[in-house]
């Protein structure tokens, strides 16, 4: 073997041997990340957290400037990690986790949890309900999500996103953009009803494998009523919007603090299931929604034609609130004459 072959054979060798070592466990209070994944790009959050017409705005706004699409500069984020010291045979399991306060902390007695279901754990610092929700509570989950699949074996099955209070609200909206990346979403004492601006539906797409293979799961102290209502406005809303793999559970004699361990347990074990969606019910409700889908896009196009413009903005704006992507096509091309006129 010729000099060259054999430093290329040494190299590949050593970057392969690199790869094989095991990746650190236990928990890791300051942990850094460098892979700023496509994901997590402005362009990206714009097109898949936004309703069409926002995103629409945004674009106008921008009047042929560029987008910034990596404003966070990752050298100087960091996240708590924690990694359960053996990996499950099909790869561990993945909590990406926000929560309403600023430092990255595991809560008291996860742990022992974390172990024995065999779950990684991550959190972002500065992530709290004080920081901005587009610009950096979101990519920083999709950030931690990729960087910890990249240096861990996981199953793509059971990766999760999740919250406590207004970091539930967070997760829902990742868990509903991002069906391809999170399995599943753990939403603790705070949730939105979907299909408003608050939390708008994504593409279609998007939507029907959100529909048909995410499980959500919603855990309320019994003695924190105001989110106990919001729990209940939420299941109504996905069962409204087809989505069926919902369970909500109360933590017993609880107010509005973060899941004791063994609710942690519960829920956990639960978004492992997998989903058993009724084909026949999902179909029948989705023809529903796509029929007023289309009632409420003809709407707009009728007060268009007959000169009703006012109307047929607000008309419009209904449309984009309550459809989002699912409308994207019609939404977008009203806006176009409704702004052209």
């Amino acid at each position: 073997m010729r000099g060259g072959g054999s430093a290329a054979f040494t190299a590949a060798w050593l970057a392969s041997a690199a790869l094989a070592q095991p990746s650190q466990s236990g928990l890791q209070p300051d942990a850094v990340f460098s892979d700023y994944p496509p994901v997590a790009q402005s362009s990206q959050l714009i097109a898949r957290l936004a309703s069409p017409l926002t995103a629409e705005q945004m674009r106008r706004a921008l009047a042929g400037r560029s987008l910034d699409e990596r404003p966070l500069d990752l050298s100087k984020e960091r996240f708590v990690l924690y990694v359960p010291a053996k990996a499950p045979e099909g790869g561990y399991g993945l909590l990406v986790f926000v929560p309403p306060w600023n430092e990255a902390v595991l809560p008291n007695g996860w742990q022992p949890v974390l172990d024995r279901l065999g779950v990684i754990f991550v959190a972002a610092e500065a992530s709290g309900n004080d920081a901005n929700v587009l610009t950096r509570r979101e990519p920083l989950a999709l950030i931690a999500e990729a960087n910890v699949e990249k240096r861990y074996r996981i199953d793509p099955a059971l990766v999760f996103v999740g919250g406590f209070s207004g970091g539930a609200h967070v997760a829902e909206r990742l868990a509903l953009a991002y069906p391809d990346i999170f399995s599943g979403a753990l939403l603790d004492a705070g949730a939105d009803p979907i299909g408003d601006h608050a939390a708008p539906l994504p593409e279609a797409e998007l939507f029907a494998r959100f529909q048909a293979t995410s499980r959500i799961y919603l855990l309320t102290g019994s003695k924190d009523q105001g989110r106990l209502d919001m729990a209940t406005d939420a299941v109504s809303s996905l069962g409204r919007w087809c989505v069926a793999n919902t369970a909500s559970d109360e933590i017993p004699d609880a107010g509005h603090r973060i899941a004791d361990p063994a609710a942690l347990e519960r829920a956990l074990k639960a978004l492992a299931a997998a989903p058993k969606p009724d084909g026949s019910r999902l179909a029948a409700c989705r023809a529903r929604v796509a029929h007023d889908e289309a009632a409420a896009s003809e709407k707009v196009e009728t007060l268009l034609a007959a000169g009703r413009r006012e109307e047929a903005k607000k008309a419009l704006i209904d449309l984009d609130a309550r459809f989002g992507g699912l409308a994207k096509a019609r939404s977008v091309a009203l806006f176009e004459r409704l702004a052209g006129g």
